[in-house]
């Protein structure tokens, strides 16, 4: 049974952005004001900078697939059966405990509207219906998974854009900016800012999982990505530039968008804002749920692991035992971890799986595995600083919880050993 190829260019695309835009943007602009200030902005952008190396090492080796599997795709044809299982884990261990994080997060804003929602029966009741709705649409289409995904990258990024526009209007108006200033701005706080920044634009790995279900993987997958880049510079820099410019404090906010809005729109911006970051929430975990499973499901359609990973639906042509295992995985750790804990675990992880796939470039370029659909341009010298990136921000990573991280690198060994010698693997 072969699943179905329903995702378009501009669907990917949005796959894309709704991967990328999750919660982070309603808090990051006021804990990047606080390590360098007025120069935010400008690590809006070199952040984009550096992401936008390991994108397009992401680009030309996403071009050389049309199966499902991503980073741990691209490690297991590079580099063997370990390695590929390894990243494997570490890609599935980032993408669950990311959407965790963010259903964390989303139970908190809806106590803005309803106090008892962070009780701990209400909390659990939340979870199991917002993770076993999108469980249960996207088993029944991926049609209509694709198509949720792409309601809610516009209805994340209308209220964001409007929010840019009002901000633009204010300024046009003759109300006087302020001037954000910081302490002493050191090469630590420039690294924390970019390192955050960095960790904002991540989830786009995850969108170029489902190949198997994508029309013309080889050629949108390029497309996708950097027209996702483009969109995301645009909103978290035009963004940042509002809160270190119109807000007196910008630095100290626990909420700077929702302050930001009742500067600009009166007491219901904040509102307003609560609402948008629901959606976004929504949305980002629509995204994951959308592409996340297909990530076991390659795993046992290589033989790596239980091919029960790999059934398909009869009737609705969907992975269907992979997406119900990657649901029960979410809630577990959204209802058991914090949101905190849950992102300390997918920022290093992530790193693993950004330096697997540039690596790989290097070695593609070697011996490609197929025609590459999208060739980068200096593109041995890009993966080679995409790497070096990559083992750069690794030094700025705080590994005090790091157990789970080298529990799931010991789990992927022993899962190796048991399928290593299996005669129906396939390379």
């Amino acid at each position: 049974m072969h699943l179905v190829r329903a995702i378009g260019r501009w669907s990917l695309a949005a796959l894309t952005i709704n991967s990328i835009i999750g919660s982070g943007i309603f808090g990051l602009p006021s804990a990047v004001a606080k390590l360098v200030g007025p120069y935010s902005t400008l690590t809006v952008l070199v952040a984009g900078l550096f992401i936008g190396v390991v994108m397009a090492c992401f680009a030309e080796v996403g071009s050389y697939f049309s199966e499902a599997g991503g980073p741990y795709l691209y490690a297991r044809v590079a580099f063997g059966r370990l390695v590929g299982i390894e990243t494997g884990w570490m890609f599935w261990l980032v993408r669950i405990t990311a959407p965790a994080a963010n259903a964390n997060l989303f139970v908190s804003y809806v106590g803005e509207f309803w106090p008892d929602a962070t009780r701990l029966v209400p909390r659990l009741l939340i979870l199991l219906l917002l993770i076993g709705g999108l469980a249960f649409i996207n088993i029944r289409d991926v049609r209509a998974g694709t198509q949720t995904s792409n309601l809610f990258t516009l209805a994340k990024l209308l209220p964001l854009a409007i929010l840019i526009a009002a901000g633009l209007a204010y300024v046009a108006s003759g109300h006087p900016m302020v001037h954000t200033m910081t302490p002493t701005i050191t090469s630590k706080g420039w690294a924390g800012a970019i390192l955050l920044m960095l960790f904002s634009y991540g989830g786009f790995e995850s969108a170029v999982t489902p190949m198997s279900e994508a029309k013309n993987p080889r050629r949108d997958s390029a497309f996708a990505l950097f027209a996702a880049l483009g969109a995301c510079i645009l909103v978290y820099g035009g963004l940042q530039w509002m809160v270190i410019h119109l807000l007196d404090n910008a630095t100290s906010s626990a909420r700077p968008l929702a302050d930001l809005a009742s500067l600009l729109f009166g007491r219901r911006g904040g509102a307003l804002v609560a609402a948008a970051a629901l959606v976004s929430m929504y949305g980002y975990l629509s995204a994951n749920m959308l592409a996340v499973p297909r990530i076991t499901f390659a795993l046992a359609e290589k033989g790596d692991f239980p091919s029960i990973f790999a059934a398909v639906h009869n009737r609705f042509r969907t992975p269907y035992i992979s997406i119900a295992v990657f649901a029960a995985a979410t809630f577990i750790f959204a209802a058991l971890g914090s949101f905190s804990w849950n992102v300390t675990l997918s920022a290093v992880a992530r790193l693993f799986c950004y330096g697997a796939t540039c690596a790989a470039l290097i070695v593609f370029r070697k011996r490609p595995p197929a025609e590459a659909m999208f060739r980068l341009h200096g593109g041995l010298v890009i993966a080679t600083l995409g790497v070096v990136i990559c083992l750069g921000l690794l030094t700025q990573v705080d590994l005090n919880q790091s157990v789970i991280l080298l529990a799931t690198l010991a789990i992927a060994f022993l899962n190796w050993l048991l399928v290593k010698n299996s005669p129906d693997a396939r390379r």
